[in-house]
């Protein structure tokens, strides 16, 4: 009688574990986009996340931005190298779902206001709170582009 009372209790964890596991891989993948350097990350990271969400478009994308990363979501920012504004790639990517967001210490420390940002980006109190809290508590891959 004991064997098959231990029977029965691995065979439900087994099943327990396995619809845990199966439940898991099919929810939607999370990630932070973590830009810092608009002039080197911008365009890229823009990119990268297009390219993300042509292949996976369930895909849950905040883009988290503090320092000069900060550039990327500012009225008229453009990749000064090839002449590329911002606003219309962060408006398109803005419409499938993605949320930008801005570090208010950042805004603090550079003597910005929220009024120079496009009306597409959100503000964070702290940006590496933010990527931390999203890593850590919320469970999001990380990508520094």
């Amino acid at each position: 009688m004991k064997k098959i009372i231990q029977l029965i209790f691995v065979t439900i964890f087994a099943i327990g574990f396995a619809s845990h596991v199966s439940a898991q891989s099919t929810g939607s993948t999370k990630v932070v986009y973590h830009i810092d350097d608009a002039e080197t990350q911008g365009l890229k990271g823009l990119r990268n996340i297009r390219n993300h969400l042509d292949v996976s478009p369930q895909t849950t994308i905040i883009v988290v931005t503090h320092a000069n990363g900060v550039d990327l979501l500012m009225e008229g920012g453009k990749d000064k190298k090839n002449n590329v504004e911002y606003a219309p790639l962060v408006g398109a990517l803005k419409s499938r779902g993605v949320k930008f967001e801005v570090c208010e210490i950042t805004l603090k420390n550079r003597n910005l206001k929220k009024d120079q940002f496009t009306m597409d980006a959100d503000f964070t109190p702290s940006g590496v709170v933010r990527v931390a809290d999203l890593q850590y508590k919320d469970r999001f891959a990380y990508i520094k582009p």
